[in-house]
């Protein structure tokens, strides 16, 4: 059967309805029965092809139901895995921004102690151009 929401069962059970009273009343007017006995074969059948008519619907009511229940717990475990994934890769962007910004404060101080030392350097480079140019 093909999943098309349910509307080959729909089609599929009101011709099954339909005929049904379609081959009640044929059966009932072409018997050889009095007029009353007729109308009353007629009720009977008209009762029961209405109660068997609402237990078709209960079933289907019932089975629409069960169906939204899984859709809807199909959907929620979705959204569910969906916002582990989402929070897997904010903490991943969160690890990775701390890992940079760690890398960055390395360089940064690296450069900063560099630049000392060359300062260091140049300063004591002009002293002893100072010292030469006494001399």
């Amino acid at each position: 059967m093909s999943d098309n929401g349910g509307s080959e069962t729909g089609a599929f059970l009101a011709g099954f309805v339909i005929g049904g009273l379609v081959g009640a009343a044929l059966a009932l007017i072409l018997a050889p029965q009095s007029g009353e006995e007729s109308r009353r074969l007629v009720r009977e059948k008209a009762y029961e092809l209405r109660d068997r008519a609402e237990d078709l619907t209960d079933e289907s009511r019932k089975r629409a139901e069960q169906m939204a229940d899984e859709v809807r717990k199909r959907v929620e475990t979705v959204s569910e895995d969906a916002r582990k994934r989402v929070e897997d890769v904010s903490e991943r962007g969160r690890h990775v921004y701390e890992e940079q910004r760690d890398r960055l404060k390395e360089a940064v101080e690296q450069g900063r102690k560099a630049a000392e030392r060359k300062r260091v350097e140049l300063m004591g480079d002009s002293q002893n151009e100072g010292s030469q140019a006494e001399a």
